[in-house]
């Protein structure tokens, strides 16, 4: 008994603990329902393919098979004699086969895919087994079978499926401790995969989705543990404020993916004004956008927030041996393909086996009949008697037979009826046995050239099921988006620069810019510190704040001017530097680290601009020059923990713009990955040149229709682009096409004359069609002329397109080429020229936070020392 207070908190503070074990009927049950659920529901057997349910409907539909159409209502109380689990199960396993349009030929709402609209109620809809199930599924001569549940029925214990069937399907399922997830795989690279495998070949499959898409592939990990496919939904632009998705990703829907893309902008992360859904065997959905949005930068957000591109981790898990088996497709497909030729083997030795015993009863008959042994038989009286005077007859007749004699065979002749025996005919009767004869040499060759046998037996299915399963997924790889440059920057930062505070909700304070909830921010502050910090509604990062702006990382064109006074009365140093990563809520010290620094001079230039700045110094002692000017442009950029030049050892009073500096970096190398349709600084692909920030690219597509842009490396480009190079103004451009209106060939030459904005070339007629294009100097076509019947061909023309016409407007006409029926117009290599050349003066070129520059001193016209020394400017 508890007698006081305290003995009752210690009661209550300190309970008392109780662990029960599990063992016994809890320990060995919960294990059966594992296994029960691994074995029996979850996960697919790797002989055929199929869970257990799948299999059922498969052999239900056999059996109910009659090449009509059954109600699946039927079919699903039919399968209820096999498995022994609801109808809704059952219905519902069967709606994905059916969607999968490959084992199930489906009649009636069988639901749709790229809307997730379900399918109408079983007894609504009808279904019956396919062609290619019935030509690769079934064949009970080979399939093993078992007890149904109670005992009732006999089903198959794996189906005979000659077809890498769980890879055209994939498979998906979760069990008590284990997953499974095989993407499906495109019909016709399967069987080219299983081919090149039989013939010793290396071979590579990928997935390939019913939605199409583009994929990534390039983490595949071959379908195993740790793989991920990243896929996207296909956006083009149909205008310049309409984005249209006409393929989607797979795991969602036209519902999902629009409620993913209202969730994004109700959350500020993209902004577009309305969405249209006009899905229905096709996909399609139009996103206005407000006037004034960048298109490109809109795509790229879309992949950025919402589920038009999303991430798939495969994970190969298969029964085999009634234990899960963790493998990759490739390991699949190859002992699909091996299980597949020892059906097929079966399958021979099984009609080896028929035509054979086929063979055997024939000539059998004949010596029977032609014989006439049956008249042996007239006179016995016993049934013994009657076997045996037949086998007596037999024997001399019997010796090229390819084995004994039984008495079921005896007992077969005897059945043979009198009518038969009339009309007997020794020749038909020979010749059966001649093609009986053929059937078993074949079949003895194909079990000799069994490989060659399973290699024509593929192929044959590609020609016979092939037609329209081309690949719908394009493949391709993919630039990882940047969140911090797409996203749509909907909450305006504030900043309190003598208490230190910077924030959204600081809306009494200074407004610093734009900004949106995943942005990083970076702070300078007097004391020539540095923070780079996440944006939040309040946060404290240092008293007297002197810069913050939003933070871009690898940023290595933004450099910072700053000149500090190292400690309370130390010398002042002058510095460049680049800011291109960080750790997060760090302070970074950018002084020399003595107590009492303060900085002098501070400019953030997104360019390397380099100003110019005078130094104005405190009167003492015998100081002489008090005042002069100090160019940014003359001090190397270093990093950001480079101690700086030396500039005075003086007390500095004040330092004072003097002139606004330009852009001291080289201009940006653009390359042109032809494998991600994108522009990148990072040297991938092909160099298209150096860009200042006036330059411009030129894109021609395909379509006639040109246009000049700023290159930014979230740019999308249309996949009839023919031309993209950088934009030279006084550079003409030559075109070759063909005027839908006049059915006639023109040539035009003319120069771009509305900078920025999208331009057709040749004339808006439905017919009209670009035959070629050149932005060279002095390009020369070839025009190969059609034969006319019963005249010469007419030799090719070789047409200088500089000479033949002059440089006129966009919107001319131009030359008519020939009126003589062409055949086909080529571009030849052009006639040498040498183009002007165009002035710059490069300076520095940033390349991460080291630098390279053509100037090799200081500013004191001796050289610039590293950061353990120091040169003086005074």
């Amino acid at each position: 008994m508890i007698e006081n207070d305290d003995e009752l908190l210690n009661e209550k503070s300190e309970p008392k603990e109780t662990i029960t074990r599990v063992t016994g009927m809890y320990k060995d049950w919960f294990l059966d329902y594992a296994s029960y659920v691994i074995l029996e529901r979850a996960v697919p057997a790797i002989e055929d393919g199929f869970k257990p349910v799948q299999r059922r409907i498969m052999h239900s539909m056999k059996d109910l098979d009659d090449g009509r159409y059954n109600k699946v209502a039927n079919i699903v109380g039919h399968t209820m004699q096999y498995h022994p689990h609801g109808d809704a199960s059952i219905a519902d396993a069967m709606v994905q086969i059916g969607q999968k349009d490959l084992l199930i030929d489906t009649q009636g709402n069988w639901g749709n895919i790229l809307t997730g609209d379900s399918a109408a109620a079983s007894r609504y809809i009808e279904a019956r087994l396919s062609k290619f199930a019935l030509d690769v599924v079934y064949n009970p001569k080979i399939t093993e079978w078992q007890a149904s549940y109670d005992g009732r029925r006999k089903e198959p214990i794996n189906l005979p499926v000659m077809f890498p069937l769980l890879l055209a399907q994939g498979g998906e399922g979760i069990a008590v401790g284990l997953s499974t997830k095989i993407l499906p795989h495109n019909f016709i690279e399967l069987i080219d995969a299983s081919v090149k495998h039989l013939q010793g070949k290396r071979f590579t499959i990928y997935p390939d989705f019913p939605t199409a898409g583009i994929a990534d592939f390039s983490n595949y990990n071959d379908g195993m543990r740790g793989g991920k496919v990243r896929v996207r939904a296909k956006i083009s632009q149909r205008d310049k404020n309409t984005l249209v998705i006409t393929e989607l990703p797979f795991g969602t829907t036209t519902s999902s993916l629009i409620d993913s893309i209202l969730k994004a902008n109700d959350k500020g992360k993209i902004k577009i004004k309305k969405i249209e859904d006009n899905t229905a065997a096709e996909v399609e959905i139009l996103i206005h956008l407000p006037s004034g949005l960048s298109p490109d930068k809109t795509i790229d957000a879309l992949y950025a927030f919402t589920s038009c591109e999303s991430s798939i981790s495969p994970l190969g898990c298969v029964i085999e041996d009634n234990k899960p088996l963790f493998i990759g497709v490739s390991e699949m497909l190859r002992r699909s393909t091996d299980n597949t030729v020892q059906l097929l083997k079966q399958e021979l030795e099984i009609k080896l086996g028929e035509f054979e015993e086929q063979w055997h009863f024939a000539s059998l008959e004949r010596i029977f009949i032609e014989n006439r042994i049956y008249r042996d038989i007239e006179e016995e009286e016993t049934w013994e008697g009657v076997i045996s005077a037949i086998d007596k007859g037999l024997q001399p007749h019997i010796t090229h037979l390819k084995r004994a004699v039984t008495e079921d065979d005896i007992v077969r002749l005897t059945e043979i009826r009198i009518k038969r025996i009339s009309k007997f005919d020794i020749d038909k009767a020979q010749q059966k046995i001649e093609a009986l004869e053929e059937e078993i040499a074949k079949v003895k060759h194909h079990l000799a050239h069994l490989i060659e046998y399973a290699i024509d037996y593929f192929k044959r299915l590609k020609k016979d099921y092939g037609e329209g399963r081309e690949r719908k997924t394009e493949i391709r790889t993919f630039d990882d988006v940047d969140a911090t440059k797409v996203v749509i920057r909907n909450t305006k930062l504030y900043v309190n620069r003598v208490e230190g505070f910077i924030g959204t909700s600081l809306r009494r304070d200074e407004y610093v810019c734009d900004c949106s909830d995943i942005d990083d921010i970076i702070v300078f502050t007097k004391e020539g510190k540095m923070m780079v910090t996440k944006v939040d509604t309040k946060t404290f990062v240092g008293k007297d704040i002197i810069h913050v702006d939003v933070f871009k990382k690898k940023d290595k064109r933004t450099i910072y001017n700053m000149i500090y006074r190292d400690g309370k009365k130390g010398p002042s140093y002058i510095k460049r530097f680049a800011v291109t990563s960080i750790t997060r809520d760090r302070d970074y010290d950018l002084t020399n680290g003595n107590k009492g620094s303060v900085c002098l001079y501070f400019s953030a230039n997104p360019n390397g601009e380099a100003e110019v700045v005078a130094i104005n110094l405190r009167q003492a002692g015998s100081i002489k020059k008090l005042k002069w000017d100090i160019d940014f442009a003359d001090i190397l950029i270093k990093g950001r923990a480079s101690k700086g030049n030396l500039v005075t050892k003086y007390p500095v009073k004040r330092v004072e713009l003097k002139e606004k500096g330009v852009s001291t970096l080289k201009p940006r190398k653009i390359w042109f990955d032809d494998t991600v349709q994108r522009i990148n600084v990072d040297g991938r692909g092909e160099l298209i040149g150096e860009f200042r920030g006036e330059d411009k690219l030129l894109i021609i597509n395909q379509s006639g229709v040109l246009k000049t842009v700023t290159p930014e490396v979230t740019m999308h480009f249309d996949d009839d682009m023919i031309v993209m190079e950088k934009w030279r103004p006084k550079k003409p451009i030559s075109a070759v096409y063909y005027n839908g209106e006049r059915e006639l060939y023109y040539v035009k030459r003319f120069l771009v004359e509305n900078e920025g904005r999208e331009e057709s070339f040749i004339s808006d007629h439905p017919n009209s069609q670009l035959e070629i294009v050149s932005t060279d100097w002095k390009p020369v076509a070839e025009v190969v002329f059609a034969k006319e019947r019963g005249k010469e061909r007419k030799d090719n023309l070789i047409v200088n397109l500089e000479e033949f016409i002059s440089i006129k407007g966009i919107t001319a006409i131009g030359n008519q080429l020939t009126k003589e029926k062409v055949n086909q117009i080529n571009l030849l290599d052009p006639l040498p020229y040498e183009a002007p050349d165009e002035v710059h003066a490069d300076d520095i070129e940033v390349v991460g936070e080291k630098e390279v520059t053509d100037k090799s001193e200081g500013a004191s016209g001796e050289p610039d020392i590293d950061d353990e020394g120091q040169t003086t400017l005074f």
